[in-house]
């Protein structure tokens, strides 16, 4: 299985070459690709030059352009993509149809990964994907049990990519609008979930609270570990009781699925985490490559080996190994 490594900045995208990626995924500093943040992603010459670098070494690069195109200014998008593909980027990771579309028509030599922006949870809408824009593989939503896995890929006739640590998110992906109604800015369409811009800490009877916009997320006792505040894994006060409605700040962590995975017919194994720093990048790198080998040569899977850089240090196996319905 191909180990599908991010890359936020050309000195990650270095370490992540050094620590023994396959791939690496990566975006313009732009509002085309759903990490937009300040300070992270490459402009045409970064994205070229480290492109190069990375064939230097045998790994390939997948360019994100994978938010969904302004109506009126479609342009920008078409841009990228055009720049990607000069670059000589080994595959475009695309989600909205009007992009797949000129993508296809433009540059059909072009191979083209369906984002899991674009939520294919089935076999018929990978089925469309794949007839329409001839798609080569398809990044699966983090909502899908190991089960439901195997019977997409037995299905479809292009390949399946699944997310293994990293970052979990508890909507569907591409159907997020919690941090558009706070700030004004859509994650699927600005590229930005919870902007820095509308964070904001302040002191409180001794306590740390964290506020997104006009809301406040969450509030920390004097020692407690303060989280980033997004409003899916706030903590709030109902008549049951306060607590964490959406879902408990933990990171994805599918170490011990991965003889699951492989079994089920995945090609690829993709890390989340385009916004951390060159330390995370390599030792997060690092530690599948090792796995993956152990796996190999049938060797147990060590597990737990990356808890102290998961969220809340808590991990968890998402939906991959959900018994409810």
């Amino acid at each position: 299985m191909e180990l599908i490594c991010p890359a936020g900045t050309p000195a990650a995208l270095h370490d992540a070459v050094g620590a023994g990626a396959d791939a690496i995924y990566c975006g313009f500093n732009d509002e085309t690709n759903a990490r937009n943040f300040p300070g992270l992603n490459f402009s045409r010459e970064e994205m070229r030059e480290s492109i190069a670098h990375a064939h230097r070494y045998g790994v390939t690069v997948l360019v994100a352009i994978n938010t969904f195109a302004r109506a009126g200014n479609v342009e920008l998008w078409q841009r990228a993509v055009d720049d990607a593909v000069e670059a000589e980027a080994d595959a475009l990771i695309l989600a909205d149809v009007g992009v797949m579309d000129y993508c296809a028509r433009t540059h059909p030599q072009q191979r083209l990964h369906v984002s899991v922006q674009a939520a294919a949870a089935n076999p018929d809408s990978i089925k469309f994907y794949v007839d329409s824009f001839n798609a080569k593989r398809v990044v699966l939503p983090r909502v899908l049990s190991v089960q439901e896995i195997a019977a997409i890929t037995r299905e479809v006739k292009c390949e399946t990519e699944v997310f293994i640590f990293g970052g979990l998110c508890v909507m569907e992906e591409g159907r997020c609008s919690l941090s558009s109604y706070a700030t004004g800015k859509s994650p699927n369409m600005d590229g930005v979930c919870s902007p820095a811009g509308s964070i904001q800490y302040r002191e409180e009877n001794g306590a740390l609270v964290s506020r997104l916009g006009d809301f406040t997320i969450n509030k920390f006792a004097k020692g407690e570990a303060a989280a980033y505040p997004t409003l899916c894994k706030g903590r709030y006060q109902t008549d049951e009781g306060c607590g964490y409605l959406f879902e408990d700040p933990a990171s994805l962590d599918a170490t011990t699925m991965l003889p699951e995975l492989r079994a089920a017919g995945v090609a690829a194994l993709k890390i989340e985490g385009r916004q951390r720093g060159r330390a995370y990048i390599e030792r997060v790198v690092k530690t599948f490559r090792q796995v993956l080998t152990a796996l190999d040569e049938g060797r147990p899977v060590p597990p737990d080996a990356l808890r102290g850089l998961s969220e809340g240090q808590s991990t968890t196996t998402g939906a991959y190994k959900k018994t409810w319905r």
